[in-house]
């Protein structure tokens, strides 16, 4: 059996199954199911209509974030529908695929459901990746990190081709949904723990929890080829796609000093650096390389932010236990 290049493999029968962590990344989605219509926003709008309550340096962090999440949950869902779901043979892994494409159209619809909410322009939102160097950086190098999947005529036989496609899924799921979005998350909770905006705060929370379900996915997809592939792993392969996340790295620093250059209450632009490096380390080493900066966590309640033990009951807005075990989040 392999995960990919299975001829075998009948992509309708999904029992026995081989990759049990695939079931359980699909068992941790559904446990996390959330529309945001369940989230409550009249404090919120309330918020943004008042001129004093926000400062300008405070919406305009919003209108960068916003602008970031729209059109990068387009980018990722492209990815998973066009191009990973078609190379990946197994068919417990293309349930959860299946499962991680409607979650990501979840999230198209939060960025919806907000920009209504708040009255925003969607042009000024939906082109921020163009207006934007710092946002459109980051979406380019994607973009070309991810080709050589979206070729018609790209397949995953032969050593080369397997590279490739570990290449552009380490593009995809560790700096994409590993990295790109990190700053951006801890931005937005940051404001939440002052209680500003609070609304679009928990539903950033939920988007975290679902992409760090991604994430885990997408390195137990990166490991299991790499383990059935070993000798794709080479060297020099491996510092290939160590310099691919210090660059990675580079480019989320740049928008982080661009969308909150004098920080928020309490918290300097250099510690959403710091941030990204230390979770950046942590991508690496979850598949199988050595990390680079060593640089402590700066912000620890991002991972009490979206522990899975808690839900919140948005009717009450109280917090209960959740039904299913904690992930390690960040």
């Amino acid at each position: 059996m392999s995960i990919i290049n299975n001829s075998k493999t009948d992509p309708n029968k999904i029992l026995p199954m081989t990759y049990l962590w695939a079931r359980q990344h699909y068992k941790d989605g559904v446990a996390n199911n959330w529309v945001p219509e369940e989230i409550p926003m009249q404090d919120d709008i309330e918020q943004w209509k008042n001129t004093t309550a926000l400062t300008d340096e405070e919406r305009r962090l919003i209108y960068w974030n916003l602008g970031f999440f729209s059109t990068a949950e387009s980018l990722t869902a492209n990815n998973i529908v066009l191009a990973v779901y078609n190379h990946v043979t197994n068919p417990e892994c293309r349930q959860y695929l299946l499962r991680q494409a409607f979650e990501e159209a979840i999230h198209t619809d939060t960025f919806i459901y907000c920009c209504d909410s708040l009255g925003l322009d969607p042009e000024q939102i939906y082109t921020m990746y163009q207006s934007i160097p710092s946002i459109r950086g980051k979406d380019d190098f994607v973009v070309e990190l991810t080709k050589s999947v979206f070729d018609p005529t790209f397949n995953t036989v032969g050593d080369g081709n397997i590279q490739s496609f570990v290449h552009d899924l380490v593009g995809y799921y560790v700096i994409m949904e590993g990295i790109f979005f990190y700053a951006g998350f801890a931005m937005m909770l940051a404001l939440k723990r002052q209680r500003k905006m609070v609304g679009i705060g928990e539903q950033f929370e939920y988007i975290m929890r679902d992409e760090s379900i991604h994430l885990n996915f997408g390195c137990d997809l990166i490991n299991t080829i790499v383990a059935e592939n070993p000798q794709v792993w080479t060297p020099a392969f491996q510092e290939e796609v160590t310099v691919l996340i210090k660059k990675a790295v580079e480019l989320e620093k740049a928008y982080a000093k661009d969308a909150c250059p004098d920080g928020i209450l309490g918290i300097n632009s250099q510690q959403f650096c710091d941030y990204v490096e230390h979770i950046a380390d942590r991508r690496l080493e979850r598949i199988g390389l050595k990390k680079v900066y060593d640089t402590e966590n700066p912000f620890p309640w991002m991972s009490q932010a979206t522990d899975l033990s808690k839900e919140k009951n948005f009717f009450e807005t109280r917090v209960t236990e959740y039904q299913t075990g904690g992930l390690d989040w960040d």
